[in-house]
């Protein structure tokens, strides 16, 4: 069977008061995603006498009303979007959080205190249970492996907006909520491996004001076609596998086996993986029982290469920055009018938004169209909206344009009616500002009659710009490894890739099991 990549944000957690907002959310995650599982969110902060505030859920009588509005709303929608209703669940905090994604529209939710019992009243339903942040301290809302259900919890969250859940000393920490840390060892994923657990990854985004922001985590499922009953069942198989930011195509296959599949050996056991990534690939890391066994560099490889003639290549362009709302507390958004034009064939578009608003106004084949809106602010930015690992505070918008054209040619940028011919081979070689330092010079003469001055930082620095990243030509995003593994150390040994590319993100691909 031909297997597809489809994918998701599946932790966009809707409170019972945004419930209003459904249509907006909607959209939003149906321009972004292939499908979508909305995470009613059943808890609220409550406060005691002496003003203490604390999390606490809302009466059975109220989450159950906002969850069946919830899954009639998508029950109702009938449009051909895949989608799964889902909440979360936290008990005691004991087991750890877990979502809860049920196969029906006419689901209800079940609230005990423990994992086993959620496991036991779920039971009869087909459903399952997704641990998230599992590298919290187990016992404290990180995952407690002891009590884990293979079959009710396939797959965990290895990477969201909290940070990363693959060990306790990788390099994305989970340091968004820091009062929710340290991370420790016991609830990440790789002692769960260790352990011979059984379970696959996904990465999600944990938003709690808008899905499918771009840097908090997204998760391929590799499935047969495109229908509920399908991608349900892909899930469960844990043939899935975990991005960062950008949606790099993953291929991950032992003698012909796909992700999260379990097969015998053989006398011989081939790994092949192949890589279309949204920027240089610097590394393929593979675990063997949740060690590394190997290290497969391509940074290094395609660096000398010199191009002739047409060349297909990636690059990101980002915009945003702008203003300091220290001294400008009413200027939070901006929306852009950006083109790209070339001479030769634009390939794909990517869109990273992380925030509802822009849109791909046109696509031709020599021509991207644009409207983008920036943000330094959002409800919940505080919290969740944006903040993480690779962009902390500020709400920047980006699009990934692959491009194939002769390298003596230039590409056409237009920001905001302001045409720059890039040459292809500039831009294989550094990066390229626009900055709109003008029209920060006549705001400041306009707010504060701040004009002339000895240094450029004021008007720099409340400048909004947009910077089309260094471009990397096809050999260097693209990457397949063809290998025999390991000898086998178990009765059943599990084999996983890990992909880090050269601007920090990373791509997890569910482990395939091989017995003796």
């Amino acid at each position: 069977m031909e297997h597809k990549v489809y994918f998701s944000d599946y932790h966009s957690n809707i409170h019972s008061n945004q419930l209003d907002d459904l249509d907006r959310w909607y959209d939003f995650a149906r321009d972004m995603l292939d499908f979508w599982a909305p995470v009613y969110y059943p808890f609220f902060i409550n406060e005691n006498a002496a003003g203490f505030h604390f999390e606490d859920t809302w009466p059975p009588a109220r989450y159950d009303e906002d969850f069946s509005r919830l899954c009639r709303y998508l029950e109702e929608k009938k449009d051909g979007f895949v989608t799964f209703p889902a909440y979360e669940w936290q008990g005691s905090g004991a087991d750890g959080d877990h979502n809860v994604f049920f196969k029906h529209y006419d689901s209800r939710m079940k609230m005990p205190l423990t994992y086993r019992e959620l496991v036991e009243q779920l039971r009869p339903a087909e459903c399952i249970g997704i641990p998230h942040h599992t590298g919290y301290m187990p016992g404290h809302r990180g995952k407690n492996w002891a009590t884990n259900d293979e079959a009710f919890s396939p797959v965990m969250e290895i990477y969201s907006s909290h940070g990363c859940s693959e060990s306790s000393d990788c390099a994305i920490p989970l340091n968004v909520h820091i009062h929710m840390g340290p991370r420790t060892e016991q609830g990440t994923a790789l002692y769960a491996i260790r352990q011979g657990i059984k379970v696959g990854f996904i990465a999600s985004g944990d938003n709690h004001v808008c899905p499918a922001i771009a840097g908090n985590g997204f998760f391929g499922v590799v499935a047969g076609r495109y229908d509920r009953d399908e991608i349900y069942s892909a899930i469960q198989n844990r043939h899935t596998y975990a991005v960062t930011r950008s949606r790099m195509l993953l291929d991950y296959q032992v003698n012909g086996a796909i992700l999260g599949s379990e097969i015998p050996s053989r006398g011989e056991n081939r790994l092949r993986a192949e890589v279309v990534a949204g920027q240089a690939v610097d590394r393929i890391e593979l675990y063997q029982n949740g060690v590394v066994a190997r290290v497969y560099t391509h940074a290094g490889t395609y660096e000398r290469t010199r191009h002739t003639g047409p060349v297909t290549f990636k690059f990101e362009l980002e915009a945003g920055w702008g203003p300091d709302r220290r001294n400008f507390p009413d200027i939070c958004q901006k929306t852009w009018d950006i083109q790209v034009k070339t001479r030769g064939r634009i390939e794909s578009v990517e869109k990273l938004w992380t925030s509802p608003g822009s849109a791909i106004l046109t696509q031709s084949e020599g021509c991207l169209s644009m409207r983008v809106v920036s943000r330094k602010d959002l409800p919940g930015q505080g919290k969740l909206s944006q903040k993480n690992y690779f962009s902390p505070n500020i709400q920047n918008q980006s699009v990934i344009v692959e491009i194939t054209d002769d390298i003596r040619h230039s590409i056409e940028v237009w920001i905001d009616g302001v045409r720059q011919e890039i040459p292809i081979a500039r831009l294989l070689e550094e990066s390229v500002l626009f900055a709109q330092e003008q029209e920060a010079r006549q705001l400041l003469e306009e707010r504060f009659g701040f004009g002339e001055y000895y240094r450029e930082d004021p008007f720099w620095h409340n400048a909004y710009k947009a910077l089309v990243h260094r471009a990397c030509p096809k050999e260097a995003y693209h990457m397949t490894v063809e290998d025999v593994l390991p000898p086998l150390e178990r009765e059943e040994d599990s084999f996983f890739i890990k992909v880090l590319l050269k601007n920090g993100e990373a791509g997890w691909a569910s482990p395939i099991w091989i017995k003796a």
